[in-house]
C-alpha cells in the first residue's frame, strides 16, 4: 500500500484524521496577475492536453507550468519536485511517490521542509484523489517534525490540469475547500498557490 492507496475512509479510520468539507477556504484570496509567457503556454497547450487526456500529458502541459509560474513569483525561494519519493513510514503505508510537491526551502537538490502537495487526480476524478492527497499531507508534516522544520499547516490541491480543489492540514484536521476553481481563473489559482507557499505563520481559516 502507498499513498495512492488511501481513500477518504482509510484516512479517517488508519490516520485518525478528522475531515472537515463545508469550509470556504480560500475564496478571499486575491488573484496574481500571471506572466504572458503562462498564459500563452496554456492556451497553446491546452487543446493538446484535453485531447489527448492522459495524466501524463497533463501533467507537463498544464499542472507543471502553473507550478512553475508559483515559483517564479515567488523569486525562485521555494523549491519544486516532480514524481519524488517521500517515504515517512512504512508501517503506516505512508509511502510511495509523489505527483508533486513544493517546499518552502530553495535547495532544488533534496527535499526540505514540503509545504504544498499535489496529486493529479486519476481518471479525471478529483474527489478519489482527496484521500492520497491528506495522505501526503499528514506525511509531509510528520517529515517536517523528523527534521525538525515544523511547519503550522500544510496544503494540498488534487487536479486534473483543468480544475483545481485545495485542502489545508493541521493537528490531525483536514479541511477540503468546498469550491473547485478551472484554469481559465489561472490568476486565482495561482494567487492561493502563491498565498500557501508564502504562508509562514498558517492563515486563520
Amino acid at each position: 500500500m502507498s499513498y495512492s492507496d488511501f481513500t477518504l475512509k482509510k484516512v479517517k479510520q488508519e490516520l485518525k484524521i478528522k475531515i472537515i468539507e463545508d469550509k470556504d477556504l480560500f475564496s478571499p484570496i486575491k488573484e496574481i496577475q500571471v506572466s504572458d509567457y503562462l498564459l500563452t503556454t496554456l492556451k497553446y497547450n491546452m487543446p493538446l492536453a484535453l485531447a489527448v487526456g492522459t495524466e501524463k500529458v497533463r501533467s507537463e502541459l498544464l499542472i507543471a507550468n502553473v507550478l512553475l509560474e508559483v515559483r517564479r513569483l515567488l523569486n525562485n525561494q521555494i523549491s519544486f519536485f516532480s514524481g519524488i519519493n517521500l517515504d515517512v513510514d512504512k508501517e503506516r503505508n505512508l509511502n510511495g511517490f509523489c505527483d508533486f510537491i513544493l517546499s518552502k526551502s530553495p535547495e532544488q537538490f533534496y527535499l526540505n521542509a514540503p509545504i504544498i502537495t499535489i496529486v493529479e487526480a486519476k481518471n479525471e476524478n478529483i474527489t478519489g484523489g482527496l484521500g492520497q492527497c491528506i495522505a501526503e499531507m499528514f506525511a509531509s508534516s510528520l517529515f517536517n517534525e523528523k527534521e525538525k522544520e515544523p511547519l503550522p499547516k500544510i496544503y494540498g490541491t488534487v487536479t486534473t490540469g483543468n480544475t483545481w480543489r485545495f485542502l489545508e492540514y493541521e493537528d490531525n484536521i483536514a479541511c477540503i475547500d468546498v469550491v473547485e476553481y478551472h484554469i481559465t481563473n489561472v490568476n486565482k489559482i495561482v494567487g492561493i498557490l502563491t498565498e500557501m507557499a508564502n504562508d509562514d505563520k498558517g492563515r486563520s481559516s
